[in-house]
């Protein structure tokens, strides 16, 4: 979930409160696991009225289960000879990042907007997602400036993030 610059700690509060269990947040960057019984759209408007009320301003919440999030871990589109050669082009930078959508199959008709921004970039539509390996930083990147525009209500994670939340996922 997407939360801007709210403290984890505030965040993570918030989800307790909401009735959330064992939460666990990531980074200050609005991640967050937890434990739920309720289904997702209940789960979204539970945790996006309660962001609203609580801090004021409201945050577009993306939310996606264990199993989701290890079906995209597990099935990452690009090699590892792919990988590592962007790594190896500008090894001070992420370069592997997961565009997490709102609407399933949503990533394919719009990222083809984008098509002319790619260059030496890459993106590949998952589910409700949009892998993307950029050759460079993502703030000197054509396409990330050009998703940004399609998806805006998208949250950005890199892979480190994603696998890491993944990992905190399957510890609960």
């Amino acid at each position: 979930m997407s939360a801007g610059k709210t403290p984890s700690k505030d965040l993570k509060q918030l989800l307790v409160e909401l009735g959330l269990k064992n939460v666990q947040t990531y980074i200050q960057s609005g991640n967050a696991v937890f434990e739920t019984r309720l289904g997702e759209a209940a789960l979204v408007e539970k945790i996006e009225a309660g962001f609203s009320e609580r801090f004021g301003f409201d945050s577009n919440v993306i939310v996606r289960s264990e199993d989701e999030l290890g079906a995209m871990v597990h099935n990452l589109p690009f090699s590892a000879n792919e990988k590592s050669t962007v790594q190896n082009a500008d090894p001070k930078v992420e370069h592997l990042y997961v565009y997490f959508l709102d609407e399933p199959r949503q990533a394919a008709p719009s990222a083809e907007r984008c098509r002319g921004a790619l260059g030496s970039d890459r993106m590949q539509p998952g589910q409700r997602e949009l892998y993307v390996l950029l050759r460079r930083s993502i703030r000197l990147s054509k396409l990330a400036v050009c998703l940004s525009k399609v998806f805006h209500t998208a949250t950005v994670r890199n892979w480190k993030t994603v696998t890491k939340l993944y990992g905190l996922m399957a510890d609960i």
